[in-house]
């Protein structure tokens, strides 16, 4: 008897994640993306005010994100090249889902120091509109801003 209601425990937690993920499954395209400064309160659209990207998020519980600001143009210099870097957030991974959150186990990502962490995102999903907010960090595309957190708005669609 215990280990039916156990089984049946499992399987209903089971279910509920695989719906959870099922929401989330698919290409989502990149509408805005804001930053606030924790000190000031102050937003700004860091990435200009219509970037780039897309993350999708696939069954099999791999996701991968390629965002990028607004103007991008192609670098001539070294210091151009390196500017760039500011304007980029690319990472992949696994994910899960618990509750309002995704983890992602983050595999290769544009800055390095993200390898081998999980990086946690709360997120709210209404029909096909997925707005994220990240926690409050020290983003290494903007560092002399402070601690920031990211808002960041996506479209489910190609």
């Amino acid at each position: 008897m215990f280990k039916s209601i156990v089984f049946a425990f499992m399987a209903c937690l089971f279910v509920q994640q695989s719906c959870a993920d099922e929401n989330i499954v698919g290409t989502w395209k990149l509408v805005s993306y804001v930053v606030e400064v924790q000190s000031t309160g102050e937003k700004m659209p860091v990435m200009g005010q219509k970037p780039t990207g897309y993350t999708a998020f696939l069954p099999n519980g791999r996701v991968f994100f390629v965002l990028t600001g607004e103007g991008r143009q192609p670098a001539k210099t070294d210091a151009e090249k390196a500017s760039l870097l500011s304007t980029l957030v690319a990472y992949s991974g696994t994910y899960r889902i618990e509750g309002d959150k995704w983890i992602t186990k983050v595999e290769v990502a544009w800055n390095p120091e993200w390898i081998g962490t999980e990086q946690t995102r709360p997120f709210k999903l209404e029909g096909d509109k997925l707005q994220v907010l990240t926690p409050w960090r020290m983003m290494p595309n903007w560092a002399d801003k402070g601690m920031t957190r990211s808002i960041i708005a996506f479209e489910r669609g190609m």
